[in-house]
């Protein structure tokens, strides 16, 4: 079923509350952002784009497992996208996870060369 972009009955599409999110992050409420997307991967758990800014956000909020657990969604979602991989990484690098921040390097690498 299609999503209605009109914003009748009231409703947003996932793409009006991740544009939302932005601008909460755009205007320096970092934390605000993250939580509102929280929200929406709740209601929308396969919106990978939402999982990729979660993994970021959360990870310049120095909340490095919810970063690698948003990162690691993202793959599950992108299995065959290199940058889905060099993100994890990044996300268990920062978080101190230095064999899993290399593994997922390696297996981006392996889909660049594919």
């Amino acid at each position: 079923m299609a999503e209605s972009h009109d914003g009748a009955g009231g409703g947003t599409t996932r793409e009006d509350r991740y544009a939302a999110a932005e601008e909460l992050k755009n205007a320096g409420d970092l934390a605000g952002a993250v939580a509102a997307l929280e929200a929406l991967v709740t209601e929308f758990p396969d919106y990978a784009l939402a999982y990729s800014a979660l993994g970021a956000w959360c990870t310049r909020l120095e909340r490095h497992d919810d970063a690698v657990r948003h990162a690691r969604r993202v793959c599950e979602l992108e299995p065959n996208d290199p940058f889905s991989y060099t993100a994890l990484s990044v996300a268990c690098q920062r978080g101190g996870r230095i064999a899993e921040a290399e593994d997922a390097l390696a297996r981006s690498r392996t889909l660049q060369g594919a």
